[in-house]
């Protein structure tokens, strides 16, 4: 017996969760070369404070100083048929460049042909009125790179002599904990449900070892991989632990993986970025077949302004 796909068009007949690739993969440059310059006001990024995936390029653009350079609006998180919608209300508003109601209307601005699932985050760019890009991969890789003239930290999330470590972990990272998350809630079939949460699982396992003996993944400093753990981190206890059944063990029940996820969270500027009534709404509200009464639960209680010790190490 299978249950519905909330995807279908990314659903495997074994009842697989396959994610779409993203499709906007231009680039924003230094120099103009891409067509694309990197200019202090020319961009705008459309997020939602409840994506794991836009949450990403929000920290990166937080912790670039890029604030003022790159403009931001966020969505309302609550998500129905229509995709991804503009309205007012606490931390999301109207479209404030193009005067959309759906970020649906930018996807076909910019190809009129475009009939897959629309999903944020978004960088627009004024001057073409067009998606530049909806990869976080690429914003995040872009706000790091190319607008370094007008950053006002000169902190390198992807240092060039680590590249290929950083590649590599990115890759276990993101399939087995970052997108696992997701193939284990929205399988339609117990033996893939199963596969993936405990993929899931052994891969946390892996890195509460790992950051046994290091503050961070790579040691003393803090690279985007950090990032790209985090926004999962953040997300799980209050929703992926319940919401997606991925309930072996907690956040919390992880000395190093907790004390790691205050740490992160106490950077200056994250703890803003974090909006779990977003986060919560979003996902309780919106997977009708996974939580049909759309209730939102309460908790949990986290303390993550607590003291997390990894100052200690190396």
């Amino acid at each position: 017996m299978s249950s519905s796909a909330q995807f279908p068009d990314e659903q495997s007949w074994e009842g697989e969760f396959r994610r779409q690739e993203d499709v906007f993969r231009e680039w924003v440059t230094a120099d103009g070369s891409s067509g694309y310059q990197a200019e202090c006001g020319r961009y705008h990024l459309y997020v939602s404070w409840a994506c794991p995936w836009a949450h990403l390029v929000i920290i990166a653009r937080q912790l670039k100083g890029l604030e003022t350079v790159i403009s931001m609006s966020a969505l309302d998180p609550i998500r129905d048929n229509r995709g991804w919608a503009f309205r007012d209300g606490d931390g999301y508003s109207s479209d404030p460049i193009n005067g959309f109601e759906f970020l649906s209307h930018a996807y076909r601005v910019t190809d009129s042909g475009y009939d897959s699932r629309v999903t944020v985050p978004v960088l627009w760019d004024r001057v073409s009125n067009r998606i530049v890009s909806n990869s976080d991969d690429d914003i995040m890789r872009m706000f790091d790179r190319e607008f370094g003239q007008f950053s006002n930290h000169p902190m390198i999330l992807y240092p060039e002599n680590l590249s290929n470590e950083i590649d590599a972990l990115n890759d276990t990272i993101y399939v087995n904990v970052n997108d696992g998350v997701y193939r284990a809630g929205f399988a339609t079939s117990q033996s893939v449900y199963e596969s993936a949460v405990n993929q899931l699982f052994q891969t946390l396992d892996i890195l509460e070892d790992r950051l046994a003996t290091q503050r961070y993944l790579f040691g003393a400093h803090i690279v985007e991989t950090d990032w790209r753990l985090f926004v999962t981190l953040i997300r799980f206890d209050s929703v992926y632990y319940g919401h997606f059944k991925c309930n072996i063990r907690r956040i919390i029940d992880y000395p190093n993986l907790f004390g790691y996820l205050k740490d992160l969270y106490q950077v200056g500027g994250i703890a803003e970025t974090v909006r779990f009534d977003h986060i919560k709404r979003h996902y309780y509200m919106t997977h009708g077949d996974i939580n049909p009464t759309r209730i939102v639960p309460v908790g949990p209680c986290q303390d993550l302004h607590a003291a997390h010790g990894r100052d200690l190490l190396g």
